[in-house]
């Protein structure tokens, strides 16, 4: 059975819906190891709850991004992880990392890539990007992760409609979550 971990640096809302899968039995995999990237956040109290054991590594308490990755590759092989989901994890991937676990590493990203995508473009900054635009379609991308922010392989997307009389911001994520919610847990189930 393969094992997961789940980098996260928010809520963790992703996390859970996988979570909630695998316990409806919907997913078969088990659940290793969360790494989260700052303290005090909830997704750490979701590990706890779910019985996961969980670790904070934050990019800004290393000098340079192979002693970040070092750290990170540390605690993967510590816990023999097969796959990496980046569940709302906002640090870019060590070089390092990405090498070691080529394919391996999934991302989740609220819109239809490469719409909307890249640096800085990411939770409440996407929804606004959107709505500002003008489209009438957004929507969630998993892909693989690559070097770069976005760039990688596409695996699955799905669009969501934009109701451009009443969206908000708000409204909009909780569409774009629960599709997020779909192709993820559809992603895991072709890869493990």
């Amino acid at each position: 059975m393969k094992r997961i971990a789940f980098f996260v640096s928010g809520g963790g809302s992703n996390m859970q819906a996988v979570l909630d899968a695998l316990n409806k039995g919907d997913l078969s995999f088990a659940p290793a190891l969360v790494i989260a990237s700052r303290p005090n956040i909830y997704a750490l109290t979701r590990a706890l709850e779910n019985g996961l054991p969980s670790v904070v590594v934050s990019k800004k308490d290393y000098a340079s991004e192979q002693a970040f990755g070092a750290e990170l590759l540390k605690h993967l092989k510590k816990h023999s992880i097969d796959l990496i989901v980046l569940s709302g994890y906002l640090s870019l991937m060590p070089k390092c990392v990405v090498g070691a676990y080529e394919n391996k590493i999934i991302n989740i990203h609220p819109s239809l890539i490469p719409a909307f995508s890249g640096a800085g473009m990411y939770g409440t900054r996407v929804y606004d990007a959107v709505l500002k635009s003008g489209v009438e379609y957004t929507g969630a991308t998993v892909h693989f992760v690559d070097e770069n922010y976005d760039t990688g392989k596409i695996i699955f997307q799905k669009p969501v409609a934009i109701d451009r009389q009443k969206d908000t911001i708000e409204s909009l994520q909780k569409k774009v979550q629960t599709a997020e919610n779909e192709i993820l847990i559809r992603a895991i189930k072709l890869l493990t």
